[in-house]
């Protein structure tokens, strides 16, 4: 880890008319009143975070947002991917009900993908509405799931599959938070970085391979130009696609696959972002088979995956079930699978493909039961 090499905060622009934010790129960000100036002032505020992070962090955050809020509530949800239900949601409505939180009230969502997924699901429905601050604490949520204003919970019959557009007021990523970071997630987090390469940007993926140890080793100059070309990226599609009518999707190459192997193995088997690194091999062979890709880009994806710790063989589920969860994925039209392809490094598109070729595609990169 980098202590040494000093790091300047950095703004990337979310550009969504009167919607639009900051996402603010640094270390030490939590503790700086810089940080929160600027946000709305309420008499009440709620942190939600979760049983792993709260002990961590909540008690700075809470000291810092001190002086702006009247009241700075807490509550620390269950931890995991399998807790991001209805049921726990409800949890999150129930304290800001009994507090007598009013539509002013702020939510700080402290935590990773899934903490800010059910506090921004939260907040969008509170009262029809009410602001809430982004604080990611894991990679996998300061490059890809804090950024973009898509809120849900997971349903047993698909991830994701219930939840609303909501932007954030802005998103601060400290990437100290990342220093307690276990190492799977941070190479879970790898996974939604090394995306935007194929997807968008050929350099970022040279120098993603260059640098990945580095990433690996939490060097903070090296994330922070991961954290912050990733957030230009994905800041650059949603300012064209707010809701995911046609460009945005190509931010789920992957997720296809990758979704199928979450639910059909249950929620929290895998972590997201191991299930999205073995998805994109996947879709990177399948956009080869179609004659759209080079073949080269599936072993040097398959290569890099590798080094990030991540898996690149899928578990074996039955060929029936993989093709119903992904006919349940929220691309799929009319009961098709569309899939996020490469079509030629740096550029993606949203495509059907041969339920065969499919077929092949999986049996090729399944692990022998």
């Amino acid at each position: 880890m980098d202590t040494a090499t000093p790091v300047e905060t950095l703004r990337v622009p979310i550009k969504l008319g009167d919607r639009s934010y900051d996402i603010h790129i640094g270390c030490g960000l939590l503790g700086d009143a810089a940080s929160w100036a600027g946000l709305p002032a309420s008499s009440d505020a709620l942190i939600v975070s979760n049983t792993t992070v709260a002990p961590l962090y909540a008690a700075r955050l809470a000291a810092q947002l001190a002086g702006r809020h009247r009241r700075v509530l807490q509550i620390a949800l269950p931890d995991g991917e399998a807790f991001k239900d209805a049921a726990t949601l409800g949890l999150v409505y129930d304290r800001l009900l009994a507090d007598g939180c009013d539509r002013k009230t702020v939510l700080y969502a402290l935590g990773g993908g899934v903490v800010g997924d059910m506090a921004g699901f939260a907040a969008a429905c509170y009262m029809r509405g009410v602001p809430f601050v982004q604080v990611p604490t894991t990679l996998l949520a300061q490059v890809d799931s804090s950024v973009g204003g898509k809120t849900a919970i997971n349903h047993p019959l698909g991830k994701n599959m219930i939840g609303a557009f909501y932007q954030p007021a802005r998103v601060i990523c400290d990437l100290d938070l990342l220093d307690t970071l276990p190492e799977r997630e941070l190479s879970a987090g790898l996974a939604e970085v090394i995306k935007y390469g194929p997807i968008a940007d050929p350099a970022f993926f040279d120098w993603i391979e260059a640098n990945i140890d580095a990433l690996r080793a939490c060097d903070k100059p090296a994330l922070a130009h991961a954290v912050r070309r990733s957030c230009e990226i994905k800041a650059e599609v949603v300012g064209q696609d707010e809701r995911e009518g046609g460009l945005r999707a190509i931010l789920n190459f992957g997720h296809t696959f990758g979704h199928a192997i979450e639910t059909g193995l249950g929620y929290g088997q895998w972590l997201h972002g191991e299930a999205v690194g073995c998805g994109m091999v996947m879709a990177a062979d399948l956009s080869a088979r179609l004659g759209l890709a080079d073949a080269a880009l599936v072993p040097r994806l398959q290569a890099l995956c590798r080094r990030a710790g991540l898996p690149v063989q899928a578990p074996a589920l039955p060929l029936a079930r993989w093709m119903a969860l992904m006919r349940g994925d929220k691309k799929s039209e009319a009961g098709e699978i569309r899939f996020v392809l490469i079509e030629g490094l740096g550029h993606a598109l949203v495509r059907p493909a041969p339920d065969a070729l499919v077929a092949a595609v999986i049996a090729a990169h399944t692990a022998p039961a």
